[in-house]
């Protein structure tokens, strides 16, 4: 028996045999050609790219037939990826300029594209490097002449172990056939983890070295939410994950049935239940997943893998089809959050510190014609549903002000050529900067809402990179300083009367999400779409006198051992029995 440890893709048990896939691998070598070869080079390489836009083109079209057509978009961002010149342009100019055979220059310029996504703090846009790798291997094979081969058949249900898979090759794949993935590259963002997530398969990736320890035909079991693949159970861990898996099941199905109730506690309190997607292909999830609304729609996705920006119309067909999907329910959609750490692919600056650089609100006031872009897309969404704006990374009412003197630059702009949209669009901040923590009572005034962004504002006020691992003991998000920020907040938005949501995964663990409900009065959690059943079982067995209780309990405590310590003897004897804490 062999157990490893990966990242838990995509929740779930999966019970099976493997089956391997075997990458291509490209052995490019370097040599210099003549000037007069430059040209022949070129219209090689052109050629190879047409080829390549009309293999995933026919991909694209087989797909529709037996696929849901949402989960095409993929397909779509590496086309728009083959479109782009980001690549092409950056391979052309080497192979003019060093006199370089064009394969060896496009190989060069994928992986100095992909260094330039993994150096970034950002886990999303870290992920987004092996787009650039999937795209700029399909190029490669065409050029030098190794023809695309279709993804192969799985003729019995099988658990997939492959070095990488793209977005293709799962589009390709039988899905009646398919029990789980284990892939040795990947993150949580990858859109591997994307469709695993929306198709609800269960998946493991980024575990190295799988491929030298599985076999094809081994029994394999995934544990999805722990992470965990272990190749040839033994007897008693096959039973055991049995059990686990028929509970999970089990599980699943009962939290399901609370998808058309309400969050409330069992003295009467309510409130908002809402997802954090990144995009469209989310959507239909988060609604089964019973969530009532977005509550923080990262746009980034939209500014990604492209040398380009996007177009005024390319947003607003993005937000409007969210805004539809979900009306009456608000969507809250978070303006670009890039530059620094973010930059994108149109962006060509370093900083020392990106973390704490021009990032976010900072890049799109200083792009005020990027930023506008947004804003107009944006507000023309808003005349199709419950659609509110929210600034990231605000640190004091300076930035609020300048964003909303740039927004009603475009409501004047849309309102000179009579197009439509929601004169009276909420606007909200992020609190997720210590300064921005300090002085709620100030920017309350300013805004129609708050979104505490746990995430950052943990790591910024304890001063820890949440990914180091060597701190990751000292990631403490029921911290005392952090618990008595939030109620500062909390307390400050009720006076002024403005809501409160909280977006960070705070919001999305029961423990943390049961402290935080006694800190004051919020509107709505948002969270990982498969967190909200949990989130909603566990407030319909408690009542907010007990959560009150319990949280004034917490704040007489001086450490997060303390508070951990109670928590692990008091406050789980308040939640439903048997119920899996944690994300």
């Amino acid at each position: 028996m062999t157990k490893l440890k990966g990242i838990g893709a995509s929740q779930g048990i999966a019970i099976g045999k493997i089956f391997m896939v075997q990458s291509s691998k490209f052995c490019v070598l370097k040599h210099e050609i003549k000037k007069t070869e430059i040209a022949q080079e070129i219209t090689r390489f052109e050629h190879a790219i047409d080829q390549s836009k009309k293999q995933l083109n026919k991909i694209k079209e087989k797909a529709r037939k037996d696929l849901d057509p949402k989960y095409l978009y993929v397909i779509d961002a590496h086309l728009m990826i083959l479109q782009d010149d980001l690549i092409a342009n950056k391979t052309i100019e080497r192979t003019k300029n060093e006199k370089v055979n064009i394969d060896w220059a496009l190989q060069k310029s994928i992986q100095d594209l992909k260094e330039i996504f993994l150096k970034s703090e950002d886990e999303y846009l870290r992920d987004r490097e092996r787009d650039i790798y999937h795209v700029g291997n399909l190029i490669l094979g065409n050029l030098i002449g190794q023809s695309h081969e279709a993804f192969p058949n799985i003729n019995e249900k099988s658990v997939v172990v492959a070095h990488d898979l793209s977005p293709s090759d799962i589009i390709q794949m039988k899905k009646d056939k398919v029990l789980g993935f284990i892939t040795e590259t990947g993150g949580k963002t990858s859109h591997l983890s994307i469709m695993a997530t929306s198709l609800e398969i269960p998946a493991v990736i980024g575990l190295k070295g799988i491929l030298r320890e599985a076999n094809f035909g081994e029994p394999v079991i995934i544990d999805g939410e722990e992470g965990l693949v272990i190749i040839n159970p033994s007897k008693e861990k096959f039973q055991q994950y049995l059990k686990k898996h028929q509970r999970y099941k089990y599980f699943e199905k009962e939290l399901l049935k609370l998808r058309t109730l309400k969050a409330e506690t069992k003295d009467g309190f309510s409130l908002k239940l809402m997802a954090n997607i990144e995009t469209n292909l989310e959507i239909p999830l988060a609604q089964k997943q019973g969530a009532e609304g977005i509550g923080l729609f990262r746009t980034e996705y939209l500014f990604l893998n492209r040398q380009d920006h996007p177009t005024e119309d390319e947003q607003f067909q993005f937000y409007k089809e969210a805004v539809e999907s979900f009306a009456p329910h608000p969507v809250i959609i978070r303006t670009l959050d890039i530059g620094g750490d973010k930059a994108d692919s149109g962006t060509n600056f370093k900083e020392a510190n990106p973390a704490l650089g021009m990032r976010a609100i900072r890049y799109c006031l200083s792009q005020v014609d990027i930023f506008k872009t947004q804003l107009r897309g944006i507000v023309r969404a808003s005349h199709y549903g419950n659609l509110k704006i929210m600034y990231p990374m605000i640190s004091g009412q300076e930035e609020i002000q300048k964003a909303n003197e740039l927004l009603d630059e475009v409501k004047e702009e849309l309102s000179s050529k009579g197009t439509p949209y929601n004169k009276n669009i909420e606007i909200g901040i992020m609190i997720e900067t210590p300064s921005a923590a300090l002085i709620p009572d100030i920017l309350a005034n300013m805004v129609d809402f708050f979104s505490i962004g746990t995430n950052d504002l943990i790591q910024y006020v304890l001063a820890i990179d949440r990914t180091n691992e060597m701190l990751a003991h000292m990631y403490q998000p029921l911290h005392p300083s952090i618990l008595k920020l939030i109620q500062s907040i909390l307390t400050s938005a009720e006076k002024a009367g403005i809501g409160v949501s909280v977006c960070g995964e705070m919001g999305g663990d029961p423990l943390s999400a049961l402290v935080l409900l006694g800190l004051g009065k919020i509107e709505s959690l948002s969270m990982d779409t498969h967190s909200i059943p949990k989130i909603k079982k566990m407030i319909r067995n408690i009542t907010m006198k007990d959560v009150r209780d319990i949280t004034n309990q917490i704040l007489t405590l001086s450490s997060s051992q303390e508070i951990n310590g109670f928590i692990n003897s008091e406050v789980v004897k308040h939640l439903p029995k048997g119920f899996k804490f944690g994300n």
